[in-house]
């Protein structure tokens, strides 16, 4: 492929020279240094390499202890959130005593406690395209994230500095896993996804869910790559695409080329612009006409008269046994976006103004636009119950 792109012939294996291991070390890493495979050389490139983590959440948790315990030796952590007593489900380099402490400075001290060798480095910042090329100070990325924005970028700036770039990303019960930019023949995440997909197109794992487990599964499969990668053994899956149904328990793959027609990647853009985020994308025009209230406003509405009201919840059932805003009628989204509760809504709102709620507002937005279509106007509840735990009623737990 000669598209002018820089793609890196192979990542070269880091310098061991001058590396040695301590006695402590040759007693941490005893069974790697016995395996023909890794063996004392295998170790030192461990040790000499630097890898770089975008992300401490479900992905980046079991990657970060397992390059720490297989004993890299610099390891670089990008983040800027802190720990939620909702991320304690999946993301196990967090602890209960680290809720509401930043996620990088979380992550370190578990990562010093496997292996005190480690040189951690942090970034408490989101990554960007003005800093994104930084990244050039390290042999290796791997790709935590979990929104399209980020996945991009990272791509572009590990393409652009000729970095191999170890990809995963889960939902729900399925998580894929591939290895970016290896060499010349290895493709990049714009053979995979030429474009982003539309704004909402994709539920987040807040809204959809996913099983704690998942993450783990992939994230240790992303490590393992990182690993066979710096020690030069195995066969990556750069070229394939690795797709996990955990229900199922089935692992399946697919061959994955470069495009020869792909766009060459010469510069970072904005990747918040290109994947519509706070722009117009296809239906945000209609989503931005939907007339909204706060759920203050809502709150002062239900404390009067409801008798000309009526509030639905847009929700999934399991979403509603965590909390509801009293009142609400539950109705999915997806029962309104096939059709099979438009008969009831009209039957609810005849003569009443309508409102819709959903967790955060994205999904009641989308069902008022599904219901303007059959004639019923409604509006919607900004913030969702998420918003209704924060500002007005604590008691309802926050998911």
């Amino acid at each position: 492929m000669d598209n002018g792109e820089l793609i890196p012939a192979a990542m070269l294996p880091p310098d061991t020279s001058g590396v040695q291991l301590s006695p402590d070390e040759v007693a941490r890493f005893a069974r790697h240094l016995i395996l023909p495979e890794v063996g004392m050389e295998g170790q030192k490139r461990l040790k000499a390499a630097s890898v770089l983590c975008v992300g401490t959440g479900g992905l980046g948790s079991p990657l970060l202890l397992y390059l720490a315990a297989a004993g890299v030796g610099r390891i670089g952590i990008v983040d800027f959130d802190v720990v939620d007593h909702s991320n304690l489900q999946r993301q196990v380099i967090h602890g209960t005593s680290w809720v509401g402490k930043p996620k990088i400075e979380s992550a370190k001290a578990r990562i010093l406690e496997i292996n005190p060798h480690c040189q951690v480095d942090l970034y408490e910042t989101a990554l960007t395209s003005e800093n994104a090329l930084e990244i050039a100070g390290y042999d290796l990325i791997v790709d935590g994230t979990d929104n399209f924005a980020t996945r991009y970028l990272v791509n572009d700036a590990c393409v652009l500095l000729g970095k191999p770039n170890v990809y995963g990303s889960i939902f729900r019960f399925e998580g894929q896993a591939t290895v970016f930019n290896l060499d010349a023949e290895s493709p990049n995440y714009r053979d995979l996804f030429p474009e982003p997909p539309p704004p909402g197109m994709v539920p987040s794992c807040a809204e959809g869910g996913v099983v704690g487990v998942l993450p783990g599964i992939i994230g240790v499969i992303q490590a393992t790559e990182a690993v066979k990668i710096i020690t030069g053994i195995g066969t990556t899956l750069s070229g394939r695409l690795l797709l996990f149904d955990a229900l199922g328990m089935k692992f399946r793959e697919l061959k994955l080329r470069p495009n020869p027609e792909r766009p060459v990647i010469d510069k970072l853009i904005d990747y918040q612009e290109f994947c519509g985020v706070g722009g117009t994308a296809p239906g945000q025009e209609e989503a931005g006409s939907v007339e909204s209230i706060s759920v203050t406003e809502l709150k002062a509405l239900l404390d009067g008269d409801t008798s000309g009201m009526v509030l639905i919840d847009v929700r999934n059932p399991p979403e509603a046994e965590i909390g509801v805003i009293p009142g609400a009628e539950l109705i999915p989204l997806d029962q309104i976006e096939n059709g099979t509760a438009i008969e009831r809504i009209k039957e609810l709102a005849a003569g009443k103004t309508l409102y819709a709620h959903c967790k955060l507002g994205g999904r009641s937005a989308k069902a008022l636009i599904a219901l303007k279509r059959h004639g019923i106007e409604g509006i919607n509840v900004a913030g969702g119950i998420d918003a209704w735990s924060q500002d007005v009623d604590p008691s309802v737990p926050r998911y």
